[in-house]
């Protein structure tokens, strides 16, 4: 019991020396992650009521977030008592070895850099990039997530985004239709390119002032005449416009006698006796 006095004596000075500071250090801890939660919430709703880019609240959230969080880690491992310079000197050689370990990683994130300040797409704008489509629903600190036609959530790295090909259905306010449709040979071509412009001019989706819709003869085919029509359009109205003119246009040459021809093979038999 002689022996063992000495080191009780030693742990409870250590209690009393260090119990209190950790404690201390657990609740400014935890008041922290509470405080900087709310002022994440108020840097968005600032954001918004400056009608900052929707592209970049979710990236300028996500890095206030982190960096404050690593502030409160940092000023809480002072209250314990580590001495921070030997902290950040070990700090400094760990993050060496992560960024290291990390290079794709810092790669998104130099990625979500040059996206938000060169801003091939923004939130809400149709893209197709590294073989999807999709609505780009948010932006973040790493990755982007397309929201695709068929409702599914694709998240794509936003380094191969910010060094890749992307085509960006939404960036102008306009876009051209190019329709091809294929009359027979025997049929008159004058009379199509009329059903097809008339369906155009009566189209109040058509853009007509500065571009007027257009019908030429693309191509005489193997089995028939390949007529063109370009008409313009807002970008919001391509697909609903491209779907009606497709079968409109079917309809229109069914009930004026013009055909569209298909592929046929004739085969002939011969009886070898």
């Amino acid at each position: 019991m002689e022996n063992l006095q000495p080191t009780l004596e030693r742990i409870y000075g250590l209690v009393v020396r260090y119990g209190m500071k950790f404690v201390m250090a657990i609740v400014v801890l935890i008041l922290g992650l509470i405080v900087i939660r709310y002022i994440t919430r108020g840097i968005v709703k600032v954001m918004r009521k400056g009608n900052v880019n929707e592209s970049l609240i979710p990236f300028l959230k996500s890095l206030t977030n982190i960096l404050l969080k690593v502030m409160l880690v940092i000023s809480v491992m002072g209250m314990v008592g580590i001495q921070m310079t030997s902290f950040i000197a070990v700090l400094g050689a760990a993050g060496l070895a992560v960024g290291l370990a990390l290079q794709g990683t810092l790669q998104n994130f130099a990625g979500g850099v040059m996206i938000l300040l060169f801003k091939p797409y923004e939130v809400g704008h149709f893209i197709e990039a590294q073989g999807f489509m999709g609505t780009v629903k948010s932006i973040h600190i790493f990755t982007t997530e397309l929201l695709t036609p068929d409702n599914r959530k694709v998240i794509i790295p936003n380094s191969p985004l910010a060094t890749g090909s992307i085509t960006n259905f939404s960036a102008m306010p306009t876009r051209r239709i190019d329709f091809s449709f294929g009359i027979g040979y025997g049929d008159d071509i004058d009379k199509a390119k009329g059903i097809l412009l008339e369906m155009a001019r009566k189209d109040e989706r058509v853009l007509k002032e500065e571009n007027p819709p257009q019908v030429m003869v693309e191509a005489l085919g193997d089995s028939s005449v390949n007529l063109k029509l370009r008409v313009w359009v807002k970008s919001e109205d391509y697909w609903s416009l491209f779907f009606d003119t497709t079968e409109g246009a079917k309809k229109r040459f069914d009930a004026s006698g013009i055909s569209i021809p298909f592929p046929q093979r004739d085969v002939h038999l011969y009886n070898h006796k």
